[in-house]
C-alpha cells in the first residue's frame, strides 16, 4: 500500500525524535491522523509555541521563558552555592528533593570523546567565569556513567585551583532494593560515600 506523500513526511520528520524508529513514527502518524482535528491544532501550537517563547537562560543555560531564569533571577536563592548538571531536566529532578537552595549550571551534555563532545563542546568557560564571583561550593551532579563520571573529574581538576570547593553528589544502592542486585561499582560508591549514623 503507498501511503499519501503528506503522511510519508510526517513519519519521516517523527523518526527524528528520540527513541522514535520507523515503525513508532509509522504508528505516531497514524494515531495523528485518527485524532480529530482540533487536538493535533492543539499539538501543533504547542511545539510552536515552545519554539517561539523557550530559550536558554544567558547566565545558567538552564531552560526558561524569561531571560534570566526563575533561579538566577531569585534574590532566595544562595548564589555562594552552584549545582552542576549535564542537562536541564537534571535541575528539575534535584529542585524535586526541596532540599537545594543554590543556583545552577547546566553543562548541556557530558564529555564523550567516543561521541566527539569535548570541552569545547560544552558551557565549562561560563561555569568558570561564574565561579570567579563570589562562589564558595561547586557541586557537581553530573550522571553516575562513564560519562558524568569523567566530566566530574575533569570540572574538579579546573575548579580547585580557583580556591573553591568541590564537592560531588553521593551515589550507590538506591532506596527500596536489594544489595543483591547492586554492581561493583554501585557498591563501591555506596560504601565511599558512606556516613555516620
Amino acid at each position: 500500500m503507498s501511503l499519501p506523500g503528506p503522511l510519508l513526511r510526517l513519519i519521516e520528520e517523527l523518526q527524528h525524535l528520540p527513541g522514535i524508529g520507523p515503525k513508532g513514527a509509522q504508528r505516531l502518524a497514524f494515531h495523528i491522523l485518527k485524532t480529530p482535528r482540533e487536538q493535533t491544532e492543539r499539538l501543533a501550537d504547542a511545539v510552536r509555541q515552545v519554539k517561539e517563547h523557550v530559550t536558554y537562560c544567558s547566565v545558567c543555560s538552564n531552560i526558561t521563558d524569561a531571560d534570566p531564569c526563575t533561579y538566577c533571577s531569585s534574590d532566595t536563592r544562595d548564589r555562594t552555592v552552584i549545582c552542576v548538571v549535564e542537562e536541564p531536566q537534571n535541575v528539575s529532578a534535584v529542585e524535586r528533593t526541596r532540599e537545594f537552595k543554590g543556583i545552577y549550571h547546566v553543562l548541556m551534555g557530558a564529555l564523550s570523546p567516543l561521541q566527539g563532545i569535548g570541552p569545547d563542546d560544552l558551557k565549562i568557560k561560563s561555569l568558570l567565569a561564574r565561579v570567579t564571583n563570589g562562589v564558595a561550593e561547586v557541586i557537581l551532579a553530573t550522571n553516575p556513567n562513564v560519562e558524568g563520571e569523567a566530566t566530574a573529574i575533569y570540572l574538579a581538576r579546573l575548579l580547585k585551583p580557583l580556591g573553591v570547593k568541590v564537592t560531588r553528589i553521593a551515589m550507590g544502592v538506591p532506596v527500596g532494593s536489594d544489595l543483591e542486585y547492586a554492581d561493583e561499582v554501585t557498591m563501591h560508591k555506596a560504601l565511599e560515600g558512606r556516613r555516620e549514623v
